[in-house]
């Protein structure tokens, strides 16, 4: 059992995600930062997809009631247990009684925590991850309070302190992110100007973002093409008849501010999709603390797959690395 001494700013239970339901309206949720969330996993002999603790922004303060291995990846951040430093992408042993914490994120948005038999909160539709907008999964549906107590799950016989990766295999946080953007489904409706200006700025992550989208700001406005509007569009120009919205879709309510949406966004709406982020691209957008950079790089499906293709390898090295 986990006591959740002190939350943090929003802590929660995720796992690998909620696949499958995005046609009636139920979004994939998950951690964010799904390497992050794999590698904390593997680090302590769990199932790569086992449900964890995702911290935000601010680690939580968290109380063993028993013996176990556990593991952080994901933002650069010193774990403390029982105020003493300890390793960040390599597990280690903890005691009954003993109390993990953190210092704050150096750089980097979000902190995975992964105990050795993973949290057991009970599965729903296939997932223990939380769904904050539709208040079900995780742990009763919501963000974790103090004096929560969290099950854990039987460890694995692979479950061992000591086990660690480093370099390209460690989760990285820059402050300044290139991000690779398929163009459409309605880049059509920008101008010329508007479409060349979008991945010409230095765009910076806002406030608001969260798991349901991220809003950038400081680029140019973007302007659309005139027209008569549809039915049911509204007279927004970036307004459009109610469609699909693929995950990492990039919306731009007026013109104004770039939103991607991500894991815990609703499946449709009607907003223009000027881009899509690539899928091998998501977790970086989940490590952008607010003021971090970014620009949009366009690219075609040939270099998306390639990408993709980078990113598995990457995945499979990673499983090599700790498959002792």
């Amino acid at each position: 059992m986990l006591k959740i001494i002190k939350p943090g700013l929003a802590t929660t239970v995720q796992d690998g995600g909620r696949p499958g339901y995005y046609n009636v309206g139920i979004p994939l949720s998950g951690a964010l930062d799904q390497y992050a969330l794999r590698l904390a996993n593997l680090l302590v002999g769990n199932e790569e997809d086992a449900a964890v603790i995702e911290c935000t922004l601010m680690g939580a303060e968290i109380e063993f009631s028993a013996d176990g291995i556990v593991a952080v990846a994901g933002a650069e951040t010193t774990p403390k247990l029982n105020g003493a430093a300890m390793p960040l992408h390599e597990s280690f042993a903890v005691k009954a009684g003993d109390k993990l914490g953190f210092d704050f994120m150096r750089s980097g948005a979000r902190l995975y925590i992964a105990v050795a038999g993973g949290i057991a909160v009970p599965s729903v539709l296939g997932s223990r991850s939380t769904y904050g907008l539709g208040a079900f999964g995780g742990f009763e549906g919501r963000k974790l309070a103090a004096g929560d107590l969290l099950p854990v799950g039987a460890p694995s016989p692979r479950a061992r302190p000591g086990r660690r990766v480093e370099g390209d295999l460690a989760v990285q946080c820059a402050k300044e992110q290139e991000l690779r953007v398929l163009p459409g489904l309605y880049d059509y409706r920008l101008t010329a100007e508007a479409a060349q200006s979008f991945y010409a700025d230095t765009w910076t992550v806002g406030t608001e973002a969260d798991r349901i989208g991220y809003r950038f700001k400081g680029g140019r406005a973007l302007s659309f093409k005139d027209r008569t509007p549809p039915f049911g569009a509204g007279s927004n120009p970036s307004n459009i008849v109610d469609a699909g919205y693929p995950y990492g879709s990039i919306q731009v309510p007026g013109g104004q501010e770039p939103i991607i949406l991500h894991r815990d966004a609703i499946s449709g709406g009607g907003y223009a999709m000027i881009g899509t982020v690539i899928s091998a691209d998501m977790d970086r957008i989940a490590q952008m603390q607010p003021n971090y950079k970014a620009r949009f790089v366009p690219i075609d499906m040939a270099g998306a797959l390639a990408a993709r293709a980078a990113s598995r390898q990457r995945l499979t090295r990673l499983r090599a690395a700790l498959a002792d």
